[in-house]
């Protein structure tokens, strides 16, 4: 009896680990920058916003690419990730987000959703790289110090003041929406 109970913790615990190695191998191959542009909508509308960004090229040379903000490194965080991204591979092969112009139509939405994640988990992926405890505030313009501080008496989170940091201001068009919404309900 003792000896079948042995042999089933040391299957599963091969089966596991072997599941946990497998997926992480497989992360590692997709959650790269060459991965992530090789979607031709991304290539042709998020890459080259992306590298007109602060987080493509600045003055400290430290590059953060897609996989930093919208991969969470926490295990867990991280598989439902995947799972949750594997809809975009979906909607790509029933044509729903196939084309430029569906993406473009989809993509406040898409832009809706993902600062809704970065919300909820309080920004982590932007806290992975940006240390608010170690920010210098004297070293700040005057408005941005004063925003700052703001924003933690408020308990907002980075994403509530950094939308369209990296890529097109769609939340812009957020703004022009709920102002027509408010100007329709006077």
């Amino acid at each position: 009896m003792r000896y079948k109970t042995y042999v089933i913790i040391f299957l599963t615990v091969l089966v596991g680990g072997t599941l946990i190695t497998g997926f992480n191998i497989a992360v590692d191959k997709i959650d790269n920058l060459e991965f992530c542009i090789s979607c031709h909508y991304v290539r042709a509308t998020l890459y080259p916003e992306y590298k007109q960004s602060t987080h493509y090229k600045n003055r400290s040379g430290v590059r953060a690419e897609c996989d930093d903000c919208h991969v969470p490194k926490p295990f867990i965080p991280l598989v439902l990730s995947k799972i949750n991204a594997s809809k975009h591979i979906y909607h790509h092969l029933i044509g729903s987000i196939d084309t430029l112009e569906k993406f473009e139509a989809k993509r406040l939405t898409l832009a809706k959703r993902e600062w809704q994640r970065m919300k909820e988990t309080d920004s982590r992926e932007c806290r992975s790289c940006h240390n608010e405890k170690a920010m210098d505030f004297s070293l700040q313009k005057l408005r941005a110090r004063e925003l700052h501080r703001d924003a933690e008496e408020n308990n907002e989170t980075c994403i509530d003041c950094h939308k369209g940091i990296t890529h097109k201001q769609v939340h812009k068009e957020l703004e022009q929406e709920e102002k027509e919404e408010e100007d329709f309900m006077l």
